[in-house]
């Protein structure tokens, strides 16, 4: 079965500006003398006004709460469609007030082009630059201004151009050119569709003109592949043993046979079929199609990892990135706090790791010792995630190039991806290098511990899937060298959660839990012993992690199962053997063939 593309074009624009200058008034007034309301509708809103003794509002054709009815505020973002001669329109009505910047971060955030309104007879509001500045870090470049409320200053040509100057200066300092500004006055239909008796002495575009005169960007079909992994499901009730890959296709096409690599994890494979409920399967899908995929060789996926074709433009990946932050939170965004990024599927800890300049958007002053970011501000940073994640510069994927920032459950912060960061260590790296510089060394070296203790001292790791009994086979290791004289100690997450780790969620901070636990076996290490710890599903990020904690003493991997081919190269893999103690023997003979322990007890 072949995809039916739709072929009209359709254009995604953002409608903003400060309370009360008009923005839902001017949608009203487009849908109206466009034809687009649905029948009844205008009568509708009519009789309601008629009724509540309330002057007819063109605005209440897109305010459907009831408190922004009776406030006369947009509260969330309200999006309506409609056509002109050239093409479909999906316009957003995005909040004006200050305390609902959020909601407007996220209407805002995959238009292609803005209105940005101004009332003619208040003038330039303190949101008016805030907004602004917001279209800038949103990526959003193609703009034009509409003047509005032009009848309450006499249409005066001389106000218009004042706010015309005074505004143009402004957007020229956060890197805008609106495409035009257009006097108007929306609740008597000025300029709107048709041009104004009243303002003869302008000569521009009506904003309709104006809408149809933004460039489209290339159809996101046309861009190259990004699918987001959202999840992976398995249906083994019904005797199905595939795997399905699920998500939603942000960019670009894919057919049946296309060869496919995973981001960040570069593991390649080929589609083998293209799944969709409740159709049949499909030969291929195109960007905005929600699908799930079986691949030919069935390899390990994380959600929140990217799909992309390899011969194709591809994304960053890393643990840095340069952004540019909207920062909304009710506290501050402070350095070495941990949050959440969340980027297309990907929901990664993070932590903000320099300050580049932080910029009041109302008026643009700048400070480059800020030390946090505040409520309403925009940064130039540096952000740290834990693991690696696939991501493109907002110039060249939007989709993948924005993001937003949790802060305790809540969205408080948005953001645009603009480079990519190389050659910065990463947290762990620096806190080793911290502790390193300052620890206080004793004068019993590691040699000379070897030469008393018969051994070297080392972190094991036994790891596996989670029905594996893990912890059973690391304390009977432990026993067994206990036995032979080792100075040995079993270290087990249970343990360190009743005790120094008490404070943490283990399902939602396990980073923080393993950070710890490389610090406490480096310690015992330190001391000579050798360190036996067991951690179910281990990845690769992670013993990283635990061998940079760790250092200079090596951590040893036994693999016990299937290790998921999660990518993990284990120092000596067991497979499915379930005989413990032949499994531990075997541990054993593996020190001590490496050299772990020394021939004096052998």
């Amino acid at each position: 079965m072949s995809v039916k593309v739709d072929t009209s074009e359709r254009m995604a624009i953002v409608v903003i500006g400060h309370v009360d200058h008009g923005k839902s008034t001017v949608l009203g007034r487009l849908l109206v003398d466009t034809d687009s309301l649905p029948a009844g509708k205008l009568e509708q809103v009519r009789q309601y006004c008629q009724r509540n003794a309330r002057p007819f509002e063109y605005a209440f054709l897109l305010d459907g709460l009831h408190d922004e009815q009776s406030q006369g505020i947009t509260i969330d973002s309200a999006r309506c469609f409609f056509r002109s001669k050239r093409r479909d329109y999906v316009l957003i009505d995005a909040p004006g007030h200050v305390e609902f910047l959020k909601n407007m971060v996220c209407g805002a955030a995959r238009a292609e082009a803005a209105l940005l309104v101004i009332d003619a007879n208040e003038g330039i509001r303190e949101n008016t630059t805030r907004h602004g500045y917001l279209l800038s870090v949103l990526g959003i470049d193609q703009t034009a201004i509409l003047v509005n409320k032009m009848d309450l200053v006499g249409y005066s040509r001389e106000v218009f151009m004042q706010i015309c100057q005074q505004y143009s200066a402004f957007l020229a300092k956060v890197g805008i050119r609106p495409f035009n500004f257009i006097p108007i006055s929306a609740r008597h239909g000025e300029n709107i569709v048709t041009r104004s008796e009243r303002m003869d002495w302008y000569g521009g575009p009506t904003v309709l003109e104006q809408l149809d005169d933004f460039g489209k960007e290339p159809t996101a079909a046309e861009k190259p592949l990004r699918l987001p992994v959202q999840d992976i499901y398995r249906f083994t009730q019904s005797g199905d043993d595939r795997r399905i890959v699920a998500g939603r296709i942000e960019t670009g096409r894919l057919a049946v046979g296309d060869e496919i690599v995973l981001w960040p994890s570069g593991k390649r494979s080929r589609i083998a079929t293209i799944e969709g409920y409740p159709r049949w399967p499909d030969a291929q899908a195109i960007a905005g199609q929600s699908i799930g995929l079986t691949l030919t060789e069935q390899i390990y996926i994380e959600p929140g990892q990217v799909i992309c074709k390899p011969a194709e433009p591809q994304p960053n990946c890393g643990h840095h990135l340069l952004a540019h932050i909207f920062w909304m939170g009710r506290r501050p965004m402070i350095l070495d706090k941990r949050y959440k990024l969340k980027l297309a599927t990907a929901s990664v800890p993070a932590w903000l790791r320099q300050i580049s300049y932080v910029m009041d958007a109302s008026d643009l002053s700048t400070s480059r010792a800020a030390t946090q970011v505040e409520r309403h501000q925009v940064a130039e940073c540096v952000l740290e995630t834990l693991k690696p994640i696939a991501f493109d510069t907002i110039d060249r994927i939007a989709q993948t190039g924005r993001f937003v920032i949790v802060d305790n459950y809540e969205i408080s912060g948005g953001g645009i991806v603009r480079e990519a960061v190389i050659g910065l260590p990463d947290r762990t790296q620096q806190q080793v290098q911290r502790r390193q510089q300052r620890w206080q060394t004793s004068t019993l070296t590691a040699p000379a511990r070897a030469t008393r203790y018969h051994q070297r001292s080392a972190v094991v790791i036994i790891t596996g899937p989670q029905e594996k009994d893990t912890d059973r086979m690391a304390r009977e290791l432990e026993r067994q060298l206990f036995e032979q004289g080792r100075l040995v100690y079993y270290l087990g997450l249970a343990n360190n959660l009743l005790g120094l780790d008490s404070d943490l969620d283990p399902n939602d901070q396990r980073d923080e839990l393993l950070r710890r636990l490389g610090e406490i076996c480096h310690l015992l290490a330190d001391a000579g012993l050798i360190v036996i710890t067991s951690i179910k599903e281990l990845d690769e990020h992670e013993l990283r992690m635990l061998r940079t904690l760790a250092s200079p003493y090596e951590c040893l991997v036994i693999g016990s199962g299937s290790l998921g081919d999660r990518s993990l190269q284990a120092d000596l893999h067991l497979g499915q053997m379930e005989d413990l103690a032949e499994a531990t023997s075997r541990i054993t003979r593996f020190l001590s063939e490496n050299r772990y322990l020394l021939e004096y007890y052998i």
